[in-house]
């Protein structure tokens, strides 16, 4: 099914495999992860992770192979989202939400889909969004969490930079604030003084700004402790280029602190 001419949401394939199955799900953004998002979901696979989280791929219309249906289908993927408009991972993450409210979900985990993360620490979420949290930001940095193999440039970056100036703008502390590993009320989306889905949002700006607009409204925050894995000895799993990338984020920044991302 295609739809398209929704405010705020690009256009976008679905091709659903299962009904939906359980009150929340995971929302997985990918470009072109080869084996990485296939071994990730062994992964979640093999600790019943299907079982307890819908899990929803959003794809940023890979031609790697890596979205082959029938292998989806037989590591417990429910849904496939492709979309078919510009934008990269803003634009992916709003079409996996837009749809997964339709669909009735009370709340929308996230997570990287190239293997870096500790997939099997959903449950965590799940408990969090039950005790009637709103953001749940997964942390290596916490008691509990596992930072392994980080690249000193991005363990600096993250610590010194960007969750300072993220913590100061949420007017909250939080240690891990370029993780992608979250967890989203319904509530927290649907929240007047949120709105999610717009076009604004194409890069990495919904990221930073779901990080820091939920304690702005007072909403109910906390971080869970995960772990990041770097693969040894390998390029670094990133769509981020070392310069125009991080140029770029260090601009979402300033504009998510000076307010520029509020409806």
């Amino acid at each position: 099914m295609i739809y398209e001419g929704i405010a705020g949401v690009p256009k976008f394939e679905c091709t659903e495999y299962e009904p939906k199955r359980n009150k929340y799900c995971v929302c997985i953004p990918i470009i072109n992860e080869g084996d990485r998002i296939k071994k990730e979901l062994h992964r979640a696979k093999k600790n019943d992770i299907d079982k307890i989280v819908d899990i929803i791929i959003c794809d940023g219309d890979s031609n790697d192979g890596c979205t082959n249906q029938i292998s989806l289908k037989n590591l417990g993927v429910n849904t496939l989202l492709v979309k078919k408009d510009i934008g990269k991972q803003g634009a992916q993450l709003r079409m996996g939400m837009w749809w997964a409210l339709q669909r009735g979900y009370d709340g929308i985990i996230t997570i990287d889909g190239n293997n870096k993360d500790s997939i099997e620490d959903i449950p965590k979420f799940i408990e969090k969004l039950e005790q009637g949290y709103d953001f749940v930001q997964g942390s290596r940095f916490i008691k509990g969490g596992k930072a392994i193999n980080t690249p000193l440039i991005r363990l600096i970056s993250v610590r010194l930079i960007h969750a300072p100036i993220i913590s100061l703008t949420a007017r909250k502390w939080f240690t891990d604030t370029t993780n992608a590993y979250r967890a989203h009320s319904r509530y927290y989306l649907e929240h007047p003084k949120v709105k999610p889905f717009r076009d604004i949002f194409k890069t990495y700006e919904l990221l930073a700004y779901l990080s820091v607009r939920a304690s702005q409204l007072s909403l109910k925050t906390c971080e869970v402790p995960v772990t990041r894995r770097y693969p040894q000895n390998e390029k670094t799993p990133t769509k981020i280029s070392p310069l125009k990338g991080n140029w770029l984020l260090i601009k979402i920044l300033i504009m998510n602190a000076l307010g520029k991302f509020q409806p």
